[in-house]
This record gives structure tokens, sequence and C-alpha cells, in this order.
């Protein structure tokens, strides 16, 4: 892990999550999807977190899986999403003043290049979008483009700037951030990389998203699977929840995973592949868009060459391939492939933890979002919100009694607090382990320990959770470093 500290200086104005002198101090999202049906899921989810960001559009495109005419969910599959959010927006604005209209939606929401995989022959709708919005200079935040599919409209409103404004190419590159969902289609290795790479446009490129795909019972742990079970999802999300949650497509009698994998039960979660693109910008505390290595709701990533992020293999000597990483290349797919469950492989399940670590409050999150469909601020459960008492970077040195405080954390609605200090170990650049004292309490301590060496690295990630229906939690990252000598 010594080699985040050689990348640390370059990593921070790239994964940025906002430029200074803004009007707002929210990340900028656009999407792309190709309307897959856990695309759908993920949009319900989405949708109920549209407070969070400033959303800039909502594309559909294709992918190496759909297409016009190839298991196509129809050009228009995202309208009666858009209605429904329609429908519960005044319910929304009760909890949060922030959600955007839902004319400020249906006006970013475009068909981009939908006529074949990879399709990026013409300008589209949805491309032209996506160049006006990467054009705009009137607004310096950076802007994650998300490819829930293919990225081949990403690609093609690329190729009309490259061809169009090649003299502003190297300014439209420093505010673009990529997070694939696999590479669905060729067009990244094809057009991006070649016509675009030496701007070194940070990309992450995820494969931990199966923890939460189809197959989702075979890599989340028993011990966290019931929030995935039908008996939880049709309390908390299917049912009663209002026009919006009662689109979303779980488990129905005789649907299944893949490979035949029938071992589901009606209202179980279905898939939500796609989601890990935007839960990595929710603002949680966890500061995971300052480096990918970081890791939060949306996974956890290592820079394995130039500017792209995969996941992190735990398999000695292994070696990342060159050119698309996805079905074909990518481990965890393959290694579910081989039937190497996290049933019977330790390897696996570490593959996908920095996904699954997050299962429980991840979902009671979504559940409480699903109540503000239907209840009133009073009715329904808020966030903590969680501060404390020093600098979040710290400087520190070794045998150093470190002092953590975050007794100026609050909840909204008054609720009781819970507060654990851990220490993310993956995340810092010691590969050995610290004691936290008072780990239970709103002040804690750990010492550095006495061998560590000048720019080691500890991160130390304080999670408060209230005592609200469903509970909700949030948190704060302190980075502790080791400094040099005089």
């Amino acid at each position: 892990m010594k080699l985040w500290l050689a990348f640390f200086v370059l990593i921070i104005p790239f994964f940025a999550l906002t430029a200074t002198g803004q009007a707002s101090d929210k990340t900028r999202v656009l999407v792309t999807s190709d309307g897959e049906v856990d695309d759908e899921c993920s949009m319900v989810r989405f949708l109920l977190y549209a407070n969070e960001w400033d959303i800039e559009g909502i594309v559909t495109s294709s992918s190496q899986y759909h297409w016009q005419g190839h298991r196509w969910a129809g050009d228009d599959w995202l309208a009666p999403y858009l209605q429904a959010y329609a429908e519960i927006y005044p319910n929304l604005l009760e909890h949060d003043d922030g959600y955007p209209t839902p004319e400020h939606l249906e006006k970013r929401s475009f068909l981009g290049n939908v006529k074949a995989e990879g399709d990026m022959a013409e300008e589209s709708a949805g491309s032209a979008h996506i160049v006006k919005v990467l054009l705009d200079d009137t607004d310096e935040r950076p802007v994650w483009l998300q490819a829930w599919g293919g990225p081949n409209t990403i690609a093609r409103a690329l190729k009309t700037i490259e061809d169009q404004h090649p003299e502003r190419m190297a300014e439209v590159a420093a505010k673009i951030r990529f997070f694939f969902i696999w590479e669905q289609d060729s067009t990244y290795q094809d057009y991006i990389l070649p016509s675009w790479g030496k701007y070194g446009i940070p990309t992450i490129i995820s494969d931990q998203f199966w923890a939460l795909a189809y197959q989702w019972n075979r890599i989340q742990p028993t011990e966290v699977q019931p929030w995935f079970g039908a008996d939880w999802m049709k309390e908390n999300i299917l049912q009663e929840h209002g026009p919006l949650c009662s689109l979303y497509k779980a488990h129905e009698e005789g649907s299944y995973g893949l490979a035949g994998d029938y071992d589901f039960e009606p209202g179980d979660f279905r898939s939500e592949g796609d989601s890990p693109a935007f839960l990595h910008t929710i603002p949680t505390g966890l500061r995971n868009l300052e480096s990918p290595d970081w890791g939060g709701w949306g996974g956890r990533y290592v820079k394995v060459r130039d500017n792209t992020w995969l996941d992190p293999v735990p398999a000695e000597g292994y070696s990342y391939p060159r050119g698309r990483w996805y079905t074909a290349t990518a481990w965890g797919r393959i290694s579910l492939r081989q039937g190497e469950t996290s049933f019977n492989n330790p390897r696996v399940k570490a593959y996908f933890k920095p996904l699954w670590r997050w299962t429980e409050a991840l979902q009671n999150d979504f559940a409480a979002r699903a109540d503000w469909s239907v209840k009133s601020f009073e009715e329904a459960n808020h966030p903590p919100e969680v501060q404390v008492g020093h600098a979040l970077d710290l400087s520190v040195r070794p045998g150093q009694e470190v002092k953590l405080d975050a007794r100026g954390t609050s909840d909204p609605d008054g609720d009781s607090l819970r507060y654990r200090w851990w220490h993310y170990r993956e995340a810092g650049s010691y590969d050995g382990s610290i004691h936290i004292q008072e780990a239970d309490q709103a002040h804690a301590s750990f010492p550095v320990p006495t061998g560590a060496g000048a720019g080691d690295t500890y991160h130390v990630i304080v999670e408060v959770t209230d005592d609200g229906t469903p509970p909700l939690t949030r948190y704060r990252r302190v980075v502790a470093e080791v400094a040099g000598s005089d």
C-alpha cells in the first residue's frame, strides 16, 4: 500500500468533491443506462437519493446485452419512473428541500445511442446533451459520468467534442470522472483510451458490483442476507411505500438469477448491479471521493495503471489483464462462473467485502428513503449528523496517543446514538493493526505503533448509528499520517 503515498498529491485534485467558489457544493452526476431490469431497480434507489447531487442528465444508452431490437426495455422505459417520482416529490420535499423538481429531471432525460452494441456512429439527443454539459464553462465542478450499460453514448459525445472543439479537449477532460459498471462494450478501449487517454481522466471500472447483482445470494454473507430477503423487502420497500417503490422489480414467481440459480422467493431482492456507480457519490462522511482506494458505499478500488482503478484482487501473484475489464476478464465474475462462491472460498468473500461490508447500513438507509415517499418528517427517520472536534487529517508520531472526539455529533430527530470507531486497515498504508480504546464512545484514542515509519497512514472511521426506525448510520474518516523526522 505504500504506492498510495506516491499518488496522493495527484489524486486529490482529480477526485475532489467540488471546485471551490461554486454556488452548490453538491456532486454533479450524469447517468447513462441500458434499461436492463437491474438498471430499473437501481433507478428507484437513485431517484430516492436525487437530493444528494446536481443531476446533469439521465441518458438511455445501449450495451453488449441490450439495444434496440435485442432484449430492449423500450426507448421510453424511464418515463414511468419519472412520473412516479413526480407523484412523491411533494412528500420528499418535507424531508429535504434539495430534491430536484420533476421538470428538472424531465428536461435532462434523453435517448442516447441505442441502435446496436457499441453504437457511436452518429450524434444522438443523449450524446448532444452530454456535449452541452461538458462544454459549459460556467461550472468548474467535476462531472461523474456513470455508465450503467455501455460507455458508447459517452464515447460519442467525446468524439463530437474532438471533432468540433479539439482545442477544448484538455479542458473538458479535466472535469470528467468515469465510473463504469464493467466495460459493457468496446468503446472505452477502441475510442476513449486512444483519443483521450493522454489526459488521464480518472476512471473506476467495477466488478465488485456483483455483490449487489443477480447472484447476491452467492456473495453476501449469510448474516446479512436477511436485508435482501422477501420479508424485509416487502415490509420496507415493496408494499405501502408509494408509486415509485411499487415499480421496484423484485423477484417474481419463476424469476431467477443466472445459470439456473432459482434459489429465490417472490419479493426477494433481484439485482442492483449498477447502484455502486452512484452509491460512490452519496456524501456519507467516508470521504471516498478523495481517492477510490479509501473505500465507501460504492466499493474500494486500487490504481492498476495510468488513470485506471480496478477491484483489489486478493490472489497472490495476480496480474491484471490489459484491455477490457468485464465479464470475460474480471476476477470476481470468473471466480463465480467457476463456482467459487463466498461460502467455500475466502478469497472471493474478501474480494467483494468492500461492498458487502456496508449492507446493513445501505439497506436501512434505502428503507428510510422509501419512508420519505409516504411519511411526514415527524414519522420518518433521518441520518445523524456526524462531527469531530479536530482536523480530519492528522500528523502523528510513533508512540503518540491520538485522541479522537465526535462529541459534536447530533441527530435531527433527537434519537439516541451509538458510536463505533474502527480501523479501516485496507485503506491505509500501514500493514498492521491498531488498538482503539473506548471504541464504543463518542471520544476514543489509539496509540501510534512505536515501529511506525514516516508516511505510514491509518484510516480510522467513526460510525454513528441512531436508534430510529430504521436505524441510520453516517460516518467521519480521520486519516493519521506519521510525520518524517526534521
